[in-house]
């Protein structure tokens, strides 16, 4: 057995077993950190084939920005692990045809595709993940899809800007230009009052309680 091939089964046995402990895990963040452990596995069997932009694009992408926000969002939030398991077995049927029709569709695809090699797997794997032959291929034959994702996240992008800019009307807005260009004497003002003592102040208001008690 080669060295690459050896790589290759133990990347794929751990990505099969952090899989399955993302659906069988009981705690939410181990779960999740159970995907991060599956998406690295993934990134290097694309490294073993010579796809080197794809595996940084997958390490870069999901495990440094999507599923750190979503371990962030599952330890946020107070979930209750027990109200979401009551339900587990009504989907089970459903689980299963999906699974089968998955299974289904890729045994369909190996064995249509077994044995029809026109060149050898080192040939086929020099034109897989090359960032020159990606971008070729991006930019002739799939130009309209990349323009149209690329409409797709300006739109994203504009439409969480515009979502932090909208005012409530429940919220006051600090003004940093009013709050600065404020002066003293709009804030402060001085009121001299007559000096009263405090046992002719207390004196006056028992006689005043004094006449509304004996007022009808």
């Amino acid at each position: 057995m080669e060295f690459t091939t050896g790589l290759f089964y133990v990347f794929a046995a751990i990505m099969v077993l952090s899989a399955l402990r993302v659906i069988t895990a009981k705690n939410p963040v181990h779960a999740a950190l159970f995907l991060v452990l599956a998406f690295f596995n993934a990134a290097g069997i694309w490294l073993l084939l010579k796809a080197e932009f794809l595996a940084i694009v997958l390490v870069l992408v999901y495990v440094g920005a999507v599923m750190v926000l979503f371990l962030f969002v599952v330890m946020m939030l107070d979930i209750n692990v027990d109200r979401m398991r009551e339900g587990f077995l009504g989907y089970l049927p459903m689980a299963l045809l999906i699974g089968a029709i998955v299974v289904i569709e890729m045994a369909l695809v190996l064995w249509n595709g077994y044995g029809n090699f026109a060149q050898t797997p080192e040939a086929a794997a020099l034109n897989i993940g090359g960032t020159r032959e990606l971008g070729r291929l991006i930019y002739t034959r799939y130009i309209y899809g990349f323009e149209i994702a690329a409409v797709i996240l300006l739109v994203a992008i504009i439409a969480a800007v515009a979502l932090t800019l909208r005012k409530r009307k429940d919220s006051k807005a600090i003004d940093p230009g009013a709050a600065v260009r404020v002066k003293r004497n709009d804030r402060l003002r001085i009121v001299k009052m007559a000096a009263v003592s405090a046992a002719g102040h207390d004196a006056n208001s028992a006689s005043s309680l004094q006449d509304t008690k004996e007022t009808p």
